[in-house]
């Protein structure tokens, strides 16, 4: 037998190392997935090891989860045609006319390229090389220009086919072409809470947008034969989610589909050759391995915690402070805001919401004035999405940011990068407290197709 600690002392050690190592810059896949082997052997007998293969092997044999392969390689293949630079000359041309239009058009392009993409990495650093030159160029107030490319590449872990939803629904046995429909709206808000910020600041003070010179503009004639340009792309995204969305196929098959398009897209620009697929192999083949390792890690060290009575001693932490429902949900969300300055999305789902979703269940679809469990899990399952995608922003850790620093010009100094996020940061605060006072927010649109 193993040795007996006391569940506050366990969690104190657990998590304490967890945290310690992390500080030290190792990855968290080997970091979680090493100190539960370190933990079953201390703690656990030889049964306790059978948490090993019974953890890992469901995951290895997930159907839903072969979807985040395809839909990497599908957003991989995109990019390496050069559809998101097209994409962005259309709607920078389209739009540039107006004050503040480019960062609009930055958001706008991240939006459409969320639907594609499903990575955040991907966004903010193409956007970054493609984007920030123009507007900085163009006398843009480099927080503006940053604060908008950040802001627009968080959108892609909540606008479907995201693949942090995917995860999710997997962790919380739930249906994820309902989080995929759950998450529009959300989206579609917060990337329209973006664009208003950035045209009524540059309307505001013209001097931190200007609209592009006249001699720059086009007819709209040329606007119209641009935007065909893009049109292959973008049905490629509405046959996508279209398939999902009516139910034709599952997330899975509609990945599959869209790989396929993607193959398509790429011929019809001219860019289907040996190095494009052998590159977009590379980048899918490191992106799934890393996501599935940290799953790999995290799922075991959460499972010895619930099997040591971890989710009992929550429960009762929870209780015990006395907090409503609200208080309990309000509480879940910092210390997922908390939990994200330093994690990564992936490690936060697989080390939270197995915990979290039970107690969240316990506590009721009434006592939030919701009608169905269903409809209570569908709306924490968004929450955490919309949450999540405030980690990405929030310094010091936040992922957004030093991908920006990657490709941002030398002489812009982080600090610049930390201040340009914080007013993204707020309207994403703004965005969660929207969706968590008015569920329908999330729940009306899941209705409307399922019924």
């Amino acid at each position: 037998m193993g040795l007996e600690i006391g569940i506050g002392w366990l969690t104190l050690i657990m998590f304490g190392s967890l945290l310690a190592l992390l500080m030290a810059g190792l990855p968290l896949a080997f970091v979680t997935g090493g100190l539960a082997c370190v933990f079953l052997f201390l703690l656990g007998d030889a049964r306790a090891l059978n948490i090993v293969p019974s953890r890992i092997f469901p995951l290895m044999t997930n159907y839903q989860l072969s979807a985040i392969p395809l839909f990497i390689f599908m957003a991989a293949m995109l990019e390496r045609a050069g559809i998101i630079k097209d994409m962005f000359d259309v709607i920078y041309k389209v739009l540039g006319g107006v004050k503040g239009g480019l960062a609009a058009a930055t958001i706008l392009a991240s939006t459409v390229l969320a639907a594609m993409v499903g990575v955040i990495g991907a966004a903010v650093v193409t956007m970054g090389i493609i984007a920030l030159p123009a507007m900085l160029e163009r006398k843009y107030d480099p927080k503006i220009a940053m604060g908008s490319i950040m802001a627009g590449g968080t959108l892609g872990i909540l606008i479907p086919p995201s693949i942090l939803a995917i995860i999710y629904a997997v962790v919380a046995e739930q249906s994820v072409g309902e989080l995929f429909i759950g998450a529009v709206l959300p989206g579609l808000l917060l990337s329209g809470m973006y664009i208003f910020y950035v045209v009524a600041l540059s309307y505001i003070n013209p001097k931190l947008g200007p609209p592009i010179p006249i001699e720059e503009r086009i007819s709209t004639r040329e606007k119209l034969a641009l935007v065909s340009k893009m049109a292959a792309p973008i049905a490629l995204i509405i046959i996508v989610l279209g398939v999902i969305f009516s139910g034709v196929a599952t997330p899975v098959e509609a990945a599959g589909i869209g790989t396929f398009g993607a193959f398509i897209v790429a011929a019809i620009h001219r860019k289907l050759d040996w190095q494009t697929v052998r590159e977009a192999c590379l980048t899918t083949l490191k992106a799934s391995a890393m996501v599935i390792w940290i799953m790999f890690g995290a799922t075991i060290f959460v499972g010895l915690y619930v099997l040591e009575g971890g989710q009992q001693f929550v429960n009762e932490a929870l209780a015990a402070t006395g907090l409503g429902p609200w208080g309990i949900l309000i509480l879940m969300q910092v210390l997922l805001v908390i939990l994200g300055m330093f994690l990564d999305w992936v490690g936060i789902l697989l080390l939270c919401v197995p915990i979290f979703v039970p107690i969240v269940k316990a506590l009721g679809a009434a006592s939030f004035g919701l009608d169905s469990p269903d409809d209570l899990v569908l709306w924490f399952g968004v929450l955490y999405l919309v949450n999540m995608q405030m980690s990405f922003l929030s310094p010091p850790f936040g992922y957004a940011l030093f991908y920006l620093r990657g490709v941002a010009p030398p002489e812009i100094p982080m600090s610049d990068i930390f201040k340009s996020a914080l007013p993204f940061l707020f309207l994403q605060i703004v965005g969660l407290v929207l969706c968590m006072m008015f569920p329908w927010i999330i729940t009306w649109l899941p209705r409307l197709v399922y019924g």
